[in-house]
């Protein structure tokens, strides 16, 4: 199982990207708002990843936060939903927006992505409720992953301590808001278990 990639961006397109790590290029499909956070071109990226393995090929898919990762693997557990109908929701309703919206029982806004049509939209509202957690909650696990440097360290120390993915990044994005960007590990470790044991 690939759970993340870090390396240079390669290359990108309107439905994925290409991350060379250490010579060699992953093909990662990504929702447009993971697309649109990863900065330019040469530069350095992180994403969480999840492979999907089928008969006719392996899938890379890539996400900026562990909230949306978690609501990927939701969305794809509902009959008729595959990989590339969930980020299409994930492109236009991030985690907390559509935890909101299956909680509302609102099909409208889970349709409103393209290739959801109402009956599945229906589907999607009836199965997953009660199994995305609260909005407010979907919202914090929803926070950008920190890509490298002491953040992304913590994010992997709190992983490697049996916390969520969910967890561990709202833990992490909260105690990096609170300490600053020149926090060091050990300062933001200590603070995201505080946080995250809560």
């Amino acid at each position: 199982m690939i759970a993340r990639l870090t390396g240079i961006l390669a290359e990108a397109a309107a439905d994925h990207i290409v991350i060379d790590v250490q010579g060699v290029g992953y093909q990662v499909q990504a929702s447009a708002r993971t697309l649109d956070a990863l900065g330019p071109i040469g530069g350095e990226v992180m994403v969480l990843t999840e492979l999907q393995v089928r008969e006719d090929g392996w899938t890379l898919f890539g996400f900026g936060s562990a909230g949306e990762r978690e609501a990927f693997r939701q969305l794809t557990s509902v009959q008729g939903v595959g990989g590339r109908v969930a980020l299409a929701i994930l492109s236009v309703l991030d985690p907390a927006e559509l935890a909101a919206a299956i909680s509302r029982g609102d099909k409208a806004m889970v349709a409103r992505a393209n290739g959801v049509g109402p009956k599945l939209a229906q589907r999607i509202v009836n199965e997953l409720a009660g199994k995305l957690g609260s909005p407010a909650l979907a919202g914090t696990a929803g926070a950008a992953t920190p890509r490298g440097g002491p953040a992304a360290d913590a994010l992997s120390a709190l992983a490697n301590l049996g916390f969520r993915p969910a967890e561990a990044s709202a833990a992490v994005a909260a105690a990096n808001e609170e300490l600053g960007p020149d926090a060091s590990l050990d300062a933001l470790v200590r603070l995201a278990l505080r946080k995250a044991a809560k």
